[in-house]
C-alpha cells in the first residue's frame, strides 16, 4: 500500500486531560496509548469516550522523558472491542514542540538504520 501521509508517525506515551471548558470540576487524567504521532496530530487509544469536534489538553512524553503539554482536537473515532480509537489535530502547537517531534523522527530513523546494519 503507498504511504500517502505528510508526515513519518511516531510512536509515544502520554495522557489526556478531561476537562470541560468554563467548567469548575476538577480536571480527571486518562491514559492514552498514541500509536501514531506527527507534527501535526496524533491517533491513540483509550477507554475514555471522547466527543469528536471537541478540544483536549494532553501531555506527551518523548523517548527523552521532556512532555510536551499540547491541545488537541478529536478529527475521528472508532471502537475496537472496549477500547476507543481517535486521531486529532493538534491546535496552537508552538513550532518549538514541532521541531522536537521532527528530532525525535530523525533520532528513531537513525537508530532504527544502526540496528539493520549491525
Amino acid at each position: 500500500m503507498e504511504e500517502k501521509r505528510k508526515n513519518k508517525r511516531l510512536e509515544l506515551s502520554g495522557e489526556l486531560i478531561l476537562k470541560k471548558l468554563g467548567g469548575n470540576e476538577e480536571a480527571q487524567t486518562v491514559q492514552i496509548v498514541i500509536h501514531d504521532c506527527s507534527k501535526d496530530g496524533i491517533g491513540f487509544a483509550t477507554d475514555a469516550q471522547l466527543t469528536v469536534g471537541n478540544n483536549y489538553e494532553a501531555n506527551l512524553t518523548l523517548w527523552t522523558k521532556e512532555v510536551l503539554h499540547v491541545f488537541v482536537q478529536i478529527v475521528r473515532a472508532a471502537k475496537v472491542d472496549d477500547k476507543f480509537h481517535y486521531g486529532g489535530i493538534f491546535i496552537g502547537m508552538p513550532d518549538a514542540d514541532k521541531m522536537r517531534i521532527q528530532v525525535y523522527e530523525t533520532v528513531e530513523d537513525q537508530l532504527k538504520e544502526q540496528e539493520t546494519n549491525s
